[in-house]
């Protein structure tokens, strides 16, 4: 698998850094490749968007990312994906004043509409 093969639009489930098992959260995830096979990719949940970029290895997606909060402050973390399949990422993600017990996890599948996005 290539970074190239990343490239599309994800349906997620995930759950914020928190004690709970449960999901908490839905969304679509969009992921690009720069001109420096970087992966640049954003976020969308609910009406919150976030932004990141990162870089792909041995089945491994790191991306860093920053969104601006309902303060108008801006948080950053660190998500890590496991390139299960083409089609299918498994990861957790932390955020640098998010409470530091707990991983966040986000659970990604490729969407059927993807194609548009290559």
């Amino acid at each position: 698998m290539t970074v190239h093969d990343l490239a599309g639009t994800y349906s997620i489930k995930g759950s914020n850094q928190e004690e709970s098992d449960e999901f908490s959260y839905q969304g679509t995830l969009i992921l690009s490749v720069d001109e420096n096979a970087r992966i640049i990719a954003q976020w969308m949940i609910g009406d919150h968007i976030q932004n990141g970029t990162g870089f792909y290895k041995d089945h491994i997606l790191v991306l860093n990312f920053n969104y601006e909060g309902d303060d108008h402050n801006t948080y950053k973390g660190v998500a890590v994906y496991r390139c299960l399949r083409k089609d299918v990422l498994d990861g957790f993600w932390s955020e640098k004043h998010g409470n530091p017990l707990y991983l966040g996890s986000e659970y990604c599948v490729r969407t059927q509409n993807s194609w548009i996005f290559n």
